[in-house]
């Protein structure tokens, strides 16, 4: 069990702060980036989760995922090492294969996509879009600390690696949070609003 008897820390003030594995790092490294996006993605989950009307079934799973991204935090912010002291809380398959069963599950009745679909609708699809688009942050801003530090591949040559998972997880989380965006307006009978090209946009009185 974690247990935080004090918030405030003064440690950072210098600039630095400490990875999962006791080692130190620069605030603005892109690992701690990286982590960093992860939490603002749960939090804006949790905006959605505090909405009015949540159903019952897109509300089971934001909240597992919330728990689920602090695994994925946890995994960011912990180098791979070969031979660890310690087993590290690491992102496995199994939990992006739920991803993608709750992708086909929410997805199997929604309309047929012909355009592309604007931000917005219901509170709760709006919220969803914004969960959407703070995870593709955390994605690009994974891949950064990828491209600096190496994906994991058995060699550990480079300072920690980036467990290629994690990264794995934050794409498919994004389109599972698009799709529950557009099931939240289908829900409730909300048209969706769809993308119109420059040529065929006319603006209401012209």
């Amino acid at each position: 069990m974690v247990k935080l008897s004090r918030i405030y820390t003064r440690t950072g003030d210098a600039g630095q702060t400490r990875l999962s594995d006791g080692s130190q790092a620069r605030k603005t490294d892109v690992r701690v980036a990286a982590y960093g996006a992860t939490d603002e993605a749960n939090s804006a989950i949790g905006v959605a989760l505090a909405l009015p009307d949540v159903p019952d079934d897109v509300a089971t799973v934001l909240a597992f995922v919330q728990n689920e991204l602090f695994d994925v935090g946890a995994d960011l912010s912990n180098p791979m090492v070969a031979n660890p002291k310690w087993e590290p809380l690491r992102v496995i398959q199994e939990s992006i294969d739920r991803l993608e069963h709750w992708c086909d599950e929410f997805a199997a009745d929604l309309p047929e996509l012909k355009s592309f679909v604007l931000p917005g609708g219901t509170p709760l699809a709006a919220q969803l879009h914004v969960v959407r688009t703070l995870v593709r942050r955390a994605e690009r801003a994974a891949w950064e600390a990828a491209e600096e530090y190496g994906l994991e591949d058995g060699d550990f040559e480079l300072a920690g690696g980036i467990n290629p998972l994690a990264v794995k997880y934050l794409n498919r989380l994004s389109d599972l949070a698009f799709i529950l965006a557009r099931y939240a307006n289908c829900a409730v009978g909300r048209d969706e609003q769809f993308w119109v090209s420059g040529g065929d946009r006319h603006p209401k009185g012209n």
